[in-house]
């Protein structure tokens, strides 16, 4: 069922585990999520970039199409369908397509068009029953196009931001979107500690999720990170699962050449991410 942010993550940061966010590119990627999500019977939220809507012709495809695979699939956890990095015009236009959730990233902008703007889109989003995530302190590395330098939030500007009555925060503490450098210095705790009693205890949001080491998970979730964002670990498992598949000459066999036979093995190894995913995340059987 699909249905906001807000409940699923206030029940992740009470039981200490958190829920993966994993973004959608397409029909296949939706219902390997939304399958694997039902199999292991866990909360999941679909995350949509801006890039992404408009590759798969528009917001409201986006939402019909989630909407009728949760029916079609028999989907009966909680699903959110979340707007990832979105623009104030873009956070307006998910609200109007049906999505449940949104993230008004404001963190490029000078502090107080952050707090103005992001005021704005809570008042709408949440007269809507959706809920908000806002950013203060950029996530390095790119993310579809959205460029952060990577600065720890400031614990301050993290308070500030949660009291607007937003839902869920992201705050800068050293992680990336992309694969992670060999030189990266890792997720600065002390930050995360701060901000986490900066907000008074607001569900924290860790993006750029791929390639942060397991123990670094668990010590995030420990410190009030309830939900975990994943893409370019989907990405890079169905690229090599695509390319495995054509590599043997396999879509020279038979009908191998048939599309949902060439996406077959990508459509599994995105499963199979997701389940270790939620598995890593503690999230599996808390639906």
């Amino acid at each position: 069922m699909l249905v906001s942010a807000t409940e699923m993550l206030r029940k992740a940061k009470e039981g200490h585990y958190a829920v993966g966010q994993f973004n959608i590119n397409n029909l296949e990627w939706t219902k390997a999520i939304l399958q694997t999500a039902q199999e292991m019977n866990s909360p999941v939220i679909l995350g949509v970039s801006e890039g992404a809507g408009k590759y798969m012709s528009g917001f409201k495809t986006v939402a019909a199409m989630v909407s009728a695979m949760i029916d079609d699939l028999g989907i009966t956890v909680p699903v959110a369908l979340h707007l990832d990095h979105g623009t104030y015009e873009g956070a307006k236009k998910c609200i109007e397509a049906g999505f449940s959730s949104v993230m008004f990233d404001g963190s490029h902008y000078p502090f107080d068009e952050n707090v103005e703007k992001t005021t704005e889109i809570v008042k709408t989003a949440h007269a809507k029953g959706i809920s908000v995530e806002a950013e203060v302190g950029s996530i390095g590395g790119v993310e579809d196009g959205v460029v952060g330098t990577g600065e720890v939030a400031d614990p301050a500007e993290c308070a500030k931001i949660s009291a607007l009555g937003i839902d869920f925060l992201a705050a800068g503490i050293g992680n990336i979107h992309g694969v992670y450098p060999e030189n990266w210095a890792g997720l600065d705790f002390d930050a995360l500690a701060k901000i986490q009693q900066a907000t008074s205890g607001m569900p924290l949001v860790l993006h750029g999720g791929t390639g942060i080491p397991e123990e670094m998970i668990k010590k995030a979730i420990s410190l009030g990170v309830s939900k975990i964002n994943v893409n370019t670990e989907c990405q890079l498992t169905f690229a090599a699962a695509t390319r495995k598949y054509i590599e043997e000459g396999k879509d020279q066999k038979g009908k191998g050449y048939d599309p949902r036979k060439l996406l077959g093995p990508g459509f599994e190894a995105i499963k199979e991410t997701v389940r270790l995913k939620i598995n890593l995340f503690g999230s599996a059987g808390k639906a």
